[in-house]
């Protein structure tokens, strides 16, 4: 069986150590989408560079992607819609437009089109599709100062739901939240004002006390949820409540 992995935000963090454990199986193909390339390199994975503030641009990207593939051998899709920003943090009415527009595109419109072109794009081939979000608990849980963050990430979790109910044969989508993961966005978070985020002091805790999860980790976890069995029932889960 061969694998053809998706995957958008390779390039640090959470999105690193997925490319780490996809490019680690011989035989996944990867495509990695991105505005910066990785530094690593392997003969089976491919880096498109992307601006993904574009959902249009993201649309041409995935027609790429999916040029790349060696269809004779390829029996399964995975998309991951890793890539995310947490910006601009601070109380509505403070916050720039334009950055809160490119916030909207890369965090949920993207992947809206991403899910939406590789099941175009595959509607006529015989093989499995599996698209995983990388959502955030912050779609359940509201946070002064995060409104975007917030809204784009319970809106990944919604349609997530949403296309589960209406998607073709041999397709499963899940959004999953990886839990609070030791990466930039965190050290983002630290180096925030407490005026524009009041809940700053829980996330200093929880890294001086050890709390934060590992990329390695939970890259691991996430990826053997997506080939799991239970992978999309139910639609969106968080990883630290499933087993192991």
């Amino acid at each position: 069986m061969g694998r053809l992995v998706i995957l958008t935000g390779h390039t640090s963090g959470l999105g690193a150590a997925l490319l780490d454990v996809f490019v680690g199986e011989p035989e996944n193909t990867v495509v990695a989408l991105g505005r910066r390339r990785s530094l690593r390199a392997d003969p089976n994975m491919r880096q498109l560079v992307v601006d993904l503030r574009s959902p249009a641009d993201a649309a041409h990207a995935m027609s790429g992607a999916l040029d790349v593939a060696d269809w004779s051998r390829i029996t399964q899709v995975l998309l991951v819609n890793n890539a995310g920003v947490l910006p601009p943090i601070g109380p509505v009415g403070s916050l720039d437009a334009i950055d809160l527009a490119e916030a909207v595109n890369l965090n949920l419109a993207t992947p809206i089109v991403l899910t939406n072109e590789l099941l175009r794009l595959t509607a006529d081939l015989d093989i499995e599709r599996r698209i995983a979000q990388v959502s955030s608990g912050a779609a359940r849980t509201p946070y002064a100062g995060w409104s975007t963050y917030c809204a784009t990430k319970a809106g990944l979790d919604h349609f997530t739901r949403s296309v589960a109910l209406d998607a073709p044969l041999r397709c499963r989508v899940c959004s999953i939240a990886p839990g609070v993961v030791d990466t930039a966005m965190q050290a983002q978070i630290r180096a925030s004002n407490v005026n524009d985020f009041p809940e700053l002091e829980r996330f200093v805790e929880m890294n001086r006390d050890g709390m934060l999860a590992s990329p390695d980790r939970t890259a691991r976890r996430l990826v053997e949820h997506l080939l799991s069995e239970s992978f999309g029932d139910p639609s969106v889960v968080d990883l630290r409540d499933l087993a192991g």
